[in-house]
C-alpha cells in the first residue's frame, strides 16, 4: 500500500488546481482535490468551467469568464503560497492568456499542464483558438505536460499514434513545443500493457505499466497530472536533477494503485472513477 510521503522540511505544501468541475467527483477539480489530499498536500482550486456531466458523459460546458478566473487567481495568490500548480481544462484563448499572465507574475516552483482537449467520446472540447493557445501559451509555461495520444495529436495537428514506434516518433515534436518534461500517455494503445513515454532534458525512457482490467477510468488523466503536481510540490528545495523523474514515477505508482482499487467503489452507471483514497479506506 502506497502511503503519502512527507516533505523533507516537514512543511506541508500547498497545491493549486485550475480546472473545470465534475459533479460526479471523479475528474476535474473535485478529483484533483481528492488526489492532493490523498498524497499529503493541501489543495486549493480555481474553477474555469461548470460542467454538466456524470460517469456516462458530458452534457454541457459553461465557461467561467476570464475576468472571474483572474480574480480567483489573484485573490488566492495574494494570500496563499502555492508550491505547484496543475492546469486542466482551458476552453478559450482568453482564459489561457489570463492564466499565463498571472502565473508569470507569481511563478510557482512547478507547473503541470494536462492539455484536456478531447473527451473520452472523442469529442473536441475546445475551439481552434483554444487549441492554439494551449500549444503556444501554456505548454511553454509548463514544467511537465501530460498529453494522452488523442491530445498529442490535437496539439500537433497530426494522426494519433497507434504503436510504440509512433509514440517515439511523435515525442520530439512535443518536446519542441517548450515543456522540459513530457509524459506521453499510452493508455489508448491496445494490448495488456499501457506504457508511458517520458521525455526529460537528459533524454527519454519508457515507463512500463500493466493494464488493469477495469471500466473505472473516469478522471485518470486528471488524477495523474494532479498526482505529479503533488509529488513535485513535496520535493525538497535543493532537489537533485532527476527528482522530477522520481516524482512522476511516484505519481504513476499511486495512480496504478488507485485504478487497482477502483472496483471497491460503486459510482454511477458509466465509467466509474479511480479510488483516490485507496490507501485510507
Amino acid at each position: 500500500m502506497l502511503t503519502p510521503s512527507r516533505p523533507a522540511d516537514a512543511r506541508l505544501r500547498n497545491v493549486l488546481t485550475i480546472a473545470g468541475s465534475d459533479p460526479s467527483g471523479g475528474a476535474g477539480l473535485q478529483g484533483d482535490l481528492k488526489t492532493f489530499s490523498s498524497l499529503g498536500v493541501y489543495g486549493t482550486n480555481v474553477i474555469t468551467a461548470v460542467i454538466a456531466q456524470n460517469t456516462c458523459g458530458v452534457a454541457s460546458v459553461y465557461p467561467v469568464s476570464p475576468q472571474a478566473i483572474r480574480e480567483q487567481l489573484e485573490h488566492l495568490l495574494n494570500d496563499v503560497t502555492i508550491d505547484a500548480v496543475k492546469i486542466g481544462m482551458v476552453a478559450s484563448r482568453d482564459v489561457a492568456e489570463v492564466i499565463a499572465d498571472v502565473l508569470r507574475q507569481r511563478r510557482p516552483r512547478w507547473i503541470v499542464l494536462d492539455p484536456v482537449m478531447v473527451a473520452k467520446s472523442g469529442d473536441i472540447l475546445v475551439d481552434n483558438a483554444g487549441i492554439r493557445a494551449v500549444r503556444e501559451v501554456l505548454v511553454p509555461l509548463a514544467d511537465v505536460i501530460t498529453p494522452n495520444l488523442p491530445e498529442a495529436a490535437v496539439l500537433l495537428d497530426a494522426p494519433a499514434p497507434t504503436s510504440l514506434d509512433e509514440m517515439e516518433a511523435l515525442l520530439p515534436k512535443l518536446v519542441a513545443l517548450g515543456a522540459p518534461f513530457v509524459v506521453l500517455k499510452g493508455g489508448h494503445l491496445r494490448g495488456d500493457t499501457c506504457p508511458d513515454l517520458l521525455a526529460t532534458p537528459s533524454g527519454q525512457q519508457w515507463l512500463p505499466a500493466s493494464r488493469i482490467a477495469t471500466e473505472n477510468l473516469h478522471g485518470t488523466g486528471c488524477a495523474l497530472s494532479s498526482a505529479i503536481a503533488a509529488c513535485l510540490a513535496k520535493l525538497p528545495d535543493a532537489a537533485e536533477e532527476d527528482a522530477p523523474e522520481q516524482a512522476i514515477t511516484e505519481a504513476k505508482q499511486w495512480l496504478h494503485s488507485a485504478l487497482a482499487a477502483s472496483h471497491r467503489l460503486t459510482v454511477g452507471k458509466g465509467r466509474g472513477p479511480v479510488h483516490h483514497f485507496h490507501a485510507w479506506w
